[in-house]
């Protein structure tokens, strides 16, 4: 092989080295570099990872204060809007930390929103200086927990507030009671003062029983098919001897044979707490009637059962409405101090309701009485047809009982208890 061809020999196996070079090149290009922080990047992916895990809204904003991430809830609290922190106190925090560096916390009351009205937040507030001049911004929503634990705190101090009246009461009458041991009309009156104290405060922590388990999630029961008209019966039945001894008609008319999903013995409770509070109210020679239909549209898991209790006593003056289902409000404590209420019943009753997803309204004017009704959701199933025909024995014999008071009164004439008030 002479020189010329040993030359063409190296410069052909050269050029098939460079073309299997720039081959390879073209079918794997290189990776482009990625900023620190980015989705693609390791860290970044972590970084999200972490985030998402953590409770609190939180907020990644670059050397510029701009937001690099933000979750869903930092939009929703306020905390962040169009790419930047919205809350001119984190601004600031946020400007500390950078200068100081380290973490800041602190609690914020704001507005929801811009516009006049909004309802107000309260907001724990954490900064945290990281790496590459980023700050993190962690928000935690802490209305819920504080309206919560004002709620306990102004409960445990109006329990306590209610609990002191009859104690002192029933001290006070013992005392009495010792003193007057050689009086027989004196110790049979005191000691019938005694009795009635003792029945106020045995109500009292039973209906403070009944609160606190109705706010105790666990001890919900599974929810099972409840007649209405069942329902009814039973709560007239245990308010008899209340009416008997107070002179006042209680009649109950149930209208079809609606049904729910419930807790029946909540919901006896319930009716029987309005009707007794209907008892509180009246006067003797009137009448009370609970009216149990359908409503809504009827079609059950659309319609509503709906339990109205209809009485002719005191009424309320329109303005204190909103409130009569607040724990311990009373419209007349006087009258309440008398007939031993606790001021507890209708806020069962408001709790009992919103447990079964339905509610309770009132009606009342001054001197025309008061109407207040149930609202359920209808149980879905033939059971909750509003047809008449459909309703069992049992049913058939509650839809229309009366207790009658002792002979020798007569009642005033109780309005239409189908009609609207």
């Amino acid at each position: 092989m002479d020189v010329l061809d040993l030359v063409t020999a190296i410069g052909l196996a050269a050029l098939v080295v460079v073309v299997g070079i720039l081959a390879f090149r073209v079918s794997n290009p290189p990776e482009p570099a990625r900023p620190a922080g980015s989705d693609g990047d390791a860290d970044g992916d972590d970084l999200a990872r972490l985030l998402a895990a953590v409770r609190s809204a939180s907020v990644m904003l670059d050397a510029g204060d701009r937001v690099v991430r933000a979750t869903p809830a930092a939009y929703a609290l306020g905390v962040a809007r169009a790419g930047a922190i919205a809350l001119p106190e984190v601004t600031a925090l946020v400007a500390e930390v950078r200068r100081d560096g380290g973490s800041r916390e602190v609690q914020l009351n704001v507005s929801r929103g811009t516009s006049p009205g909004m309802i107000r937040l309260v907001l724990r507030i954490q900064v945290i200086a990281l790496a590459a001049e980023r700050v993190l911004v962690l928000a935690e929503d802490r209305t819920a927990a504080l309206r919560l634990d004002q709620v306990r705190r102004d409960f445990v101090a109006n329990v306590s507030h209610e609990l002191k009246t009859p104690v002192g009461a029933i001290a006070l009458l013992a005392e009495t009671l010792a003193e007057a041991a050689d009086d027989p009309e004196a110790v049979t009156h005191f000691a019938g003062r005694l009795g009635v104290e003792a029945r106020r405060l045995a109500g009292l922590v039973q209906d403070i029983i009944d609160l606190s388990r109705l706010q105790d999630s666990a001890a919900a029961h599974e929810p099972e098919p409840v007649a209405i008209a069942d329902v009814v019966a039973e709560a007239v039945a245990r308010c008899e001897v209340e009416a008997g001894a107070r002179d006042i008609v209680v009649a109950a008319q149930v209208m079809g044979s609606p049904e729910v999903f419930g807790d029946r013995g909540l919901l006896v409770t319930a009716v029987r707490n309005l009707v007794d509070n209907a008892l509180r109210y009246s006067d003797g020679g009137t009448r009370v009637s609970v009216v149990a239909r359908v409503g809504g549209t009827g079609t059950p898991g659309e319609g509503t059962a709906e339990i109205s209790v209809i009485d002719q006593g005191i009424g309320m003056d329109p303005a204190v409405l909103p409130r009569v289902f607040e724990r311990f409000y009373r419209v007349d404590p006087a009258r309440s101090r008398e007939t031993g209420g606790t001021g507890l019943g209708l806020s069962i009753v408001k709790h009992i309701a919103a447990d079964h997803g339905g509610e309770v309204t009132v009606w009342s004017q001054l001197g025309r009485g008061s109407t207040f009704t149930l609202r359920l959701p209808l149980a879905e199933g033939p059971a909750a047809s509003s047809d008449p025909g459909t309703a069992g024995a049992s049913r058939a014999a509650a839809s229309d009982t009366t207790t009658a008071p002792p002979a020798g009164r007569n009642p005033r004439t109780a309005p239409d208890p189908g009609g609207t008030p």
